[in-house]
């Protein structure tokens, strides 16, 4: 396929194209907010059975079939109006001129759209204003003949109310809408209203007249009454004002004795806390010095046990500190305990001797000479011999052999070297 064909082809696609978007966009409608669009041409079935030849749009889109549908459009925007009724018989016979504005528009709610849509489609803003401006000036007559001047002048909200309503039904028929209503004036060209005015302005002026004579005659009752008040009031200000003296008077005489009462008073209390004070301070001296004195014999109590602790705590150390010299002295732990005790076994042997009170000795001696004499030496050898008998005492009371110890010990104790002989000495003994 050459190049010519390429640009042949492409261009028949790129006009079809064009082709395609002109005819959509000559046949896609638009509906703007405030018109309706009407898509004539094809017949549908409405809910209820009935049968249109006609579609409604509004607010949206629509595609109109070529050749079989037509499109038209219906304004939805406000159309005023001036109302000006003349010569409208009121009830009673006035002839009254009322001057009214009012704003409709084309209806956009069923069923009332599809009677606009049948007789008011193709016809010009002005015309429509027309035939609703003709519709609302019939209404307006006929409702101004159903009310008198005084409640058309005096009540216009009744008489606008009651307008609506007369031209509510005929406005729904023709297909439109009555959006507000408004009376300007009232009127009538035999001065009728002005007569009412101003029999109203007269009896309006009595009224005030009457009433002004009223409060004039009331204020000067009023006045009258207040000037007694004010008299009876000052009256009163002066009997209050010497009964307030003759009080303030007594209230002074009372004050005054209640400052020498409150002096006095005063002096009596200082008195008795001085004395309080007094007593306050000797009892806190003796409180401070049986305190500092109860704290002087804790300190030394406390002392006093710490150091019968501490001597307790030393005296169990030494215990512990035998202890331990006695385990590691093994068999010579007897001899240490001998020799520990000794002291305390000689001091009670010398005691049965400390407690013999001898006052006098007298010794009679047999005339035989020799130890087994009856003098000084038998004495001596009969104490003597008594250390051995107390030795076997106390092997028998507390099971220690202190003689066999003492003899265990010097046995086991080793002999000293013999002392080495003078032979001058030996010679000499010769």
């Amino acid at each position: 396929m050459d190049i010519t064909t390429l640009v042949i082809w492409a261009g028949s696609l790129i006009a079809l194209g064009l082709v395609l978007i002109g005819f959509v966009r000559a046949n896609l409608k638009i509906c703007q907010p405030n018109e309706v669009l009407i898509f004539s041409g094809r017949k549908r079935v409405l809910p209820d059975g009935s049968i249109l030849g006609y579609r409604v749009i509004q607010g949206g889109r629509g595609f109109r079939i070529p050749i079989i549908e037509q499109v038209d459009r219906l304004d939805l925007t406000t159309i005023p109006i001036d109302l000006t009724v003349t010569n409208a018989y009121s009830k009673g016979g006035i002839p009254l001129t009322v001057r009214a504005i009012a704003n409709v528009k084309v209806a956009s709610n069923e069923p009332h759209l599809n009677n606009a849509v049948e007789r008011l489609l193709g016809k010009p803003r002005a015309e429509i204003q027309t035939i609703a401006k003709e519709t609302l000036e019939g209404n307006l007559r006929g409702v101004l003949a159903l009310l008198t001047p005084e409640e058309v002048n005096e009540d216009r909200l009744k008489f606008a109310k009651e307008l609506l309503e007369e031209a509510e039904g005929d406005l729904n028929a023709l297909g439109l809408q009555l959006d507000t209503l408004k009376i300007q004036s009232v009127e009538d060209d035999r001065g009728y209203l002005d007569a009412i005015g101003r029999q109203q302005t007269a009896h309006i002026i009595a009224a005030a007249e009457i009433a002004e004579a009223d409060k004039q005659e009331q204020a000067r009752l009023a006045q009258a009454r207040a000037d007694k008040s004010i008299a009876e009031a000052e009256n009163e200000v002066r009997l209050v004002r010497a009964r307030l003296a003759a009080q303030a008077e007594a209230e002074e005489a009372k004050v005054s004795v209640a400052a020498r009462v409150a002096e006095a008073t005063a002096e009596q209390e200082l008195a008795e806390q001085e004395i309080a004070l007094a007593e306050k301070r000797q009892r806190a001296a003796i409180v401070v010095r049986a305190e500092a004195e109860r704290r002087a014999k804790e300190e030394i109590a406390k002392g006093d046990a710490a150091r019968i602790i501490e001597d307790g705590q030393a005296e169990v150390e030494v215990l512990r500190q035998k202890l331990e010299l006695w385990k590691q002295a093994g068999p010579d732990a007897e001899r240490l305990f001998l020799i520990q005790m000794l002291p305390e076994i000689l001091k009670q042997v010398v005691s049965t001797v400390d407690n013999l009170k001898i006052d006098r000795i007298t010794v009679v001696d047999s005339g035989q000479g020799g130890a087994g004499g009856h003098g000084v030496p038998a004495v001596f050898s009969q104490i003597a011999g008594a250390t051995p008998a107390l030795l076997e005492s106390l092997k028998t009371s507390t099971g220690i052999d202190i003689a066999g110890m003492l003899s265990r010990a010097a046995s086991a104790r080793p002999e000293p070297p013999a002392p080495a002989t003078d032979s001058r000495a030996e010679g000499a003994a010769a």
